[in-house]
């Protein structure tokens, strides 16, 4: 049976805040199903979640990817809400996301902490860096609008989180989320929030340089996967200057003299010459599979839509 509407919260060692996040919800949306799953905790969320009124469930693969993915197979719901266990996000704004998502065919919506209160807020210099960084290498390279590429606070239908094939493993999964919704097209919308830091004594699980490099990393394995021509374009591109930079010297001599006294430096230029228009053609035939990809993902689409309908 689907629930109406579900809240995910996925949580590693929550114990100080998770009460109050499930208790916030359950006065926000009393009709929504919410759900608690605890990624190996060691201080009891589990327990305090379920005292809570949540329905509790695990996940033994750590890292919130790996739990996001649990989560995405196993519940059925028309409306889902994503949101961290740490008490950062406001319940307020859910039944706004809910509606966007029921009423409005909006596919993802995200919650904006950067343009309110969040650099105010986040006491972490280097994650505000971090995230600026994200939003803005992804808005150029897709070129998109989305305001908030590593928020936890998400609201998505039923057709993305049933069409999302989820790969990351760790945090990296916002921005996993965020260019797939940009690449096959799906309805986001943008929903400013207020954003308060952890409390005293909760830290954040997030590690700024090693979960940074992994998110560095997603964007472009993305950016490679979903736009291929524009990758190998640019290696392409790269790879003809550096070989016109060793040929053109070699090409003034021979003007000059009519001798090729540097035949290495020659014949190097060749090879990268080649290596270029290898990227070249490979970025070509890997367009065309992206575009056959976006294809069979819309007819996939329609048979997840077949699914809700059954449901119903």
């Amino acid at each position: 049976m689907m629930d109406k509407i579900a809240v995910l919260i996925p949580c590693y060692n929550e114990s100080q805040t998770i009460e109050k996040v499930v208790r916030d919800w359950k006065v926000e949306l009393p009709e929504a199903a919410i759900y608690v799953y605890d990624n190996n905790s060691t201080d009891h969320t589990d327990e305090i979640a379920r005292a809570a009124g949540a329905i509790v469930r695990y996940e033994y693969q750590q890292g919130k990817g790996n739990v996001i993915r649990r989560m995405f197979r196993e519940i059925d719901a028309f409306c889902y809400i994503l949101i961290d266990g740490d008490d950062t996000y406001p319940a307020e704004v859910g039944r706004e996301m809910v509606e966007r998502i029921m009423t409005r065919n909006v596919d993802m919506v995200v919650g904006d902490r950067l343009s309110s209160t969040y650099f105010e807020e986040n006491k972490r210099p280097f994650h505000n860096f971090g995230n600026s960084l994200v939003r803005a290498a992804i808005n150029k390279l897709f070129h998109s609008n989305i305001r908030d590429i590593m928020t936890g606070y998400r609201a998505f239908s039923y057709e993305f989180v049933k069409s999302f094939p989820v790969l990351s493993k760790g945090f990296e999964i916002e921005t996993e989320m965020s260019i797939h919704a940009v690449d096959k097209n799906m309805n986001v919308e943008n929903i400013i929030i207020e954003y308060r830091d952890r409390p005293e004594g909760s830290e954040s699980k997030l590690n700024t340089y090693s979960d940074g490099l992994k998110v560095l990393k997603t964007i472009g394995r993305l950016y490679r996967n979903y736009k291929p021509m524009q990758f190998f374009g640019i290696a392409a591109l790269v790879l003809l200057l550096i070989s016109a930079a060793m040929f053109i010297p070699v090409l003034a001599v021979y003007i000059r003299t009519g001798l090729v006294p540097n035949f290495p430096t020659l014949i190097v230029s060749g090879f990268i010459t080649l290596a270029a228009l290898e990227s070249l053609f490979s970025g070509l035939i890997l367009s065309t599979l992206a575009e056959k990809e976006r294809q069979e993902f819309e007819f996939r689409l329609q048979l997840v839509r077949k699914m809700k309908k059954d449901e119903i």
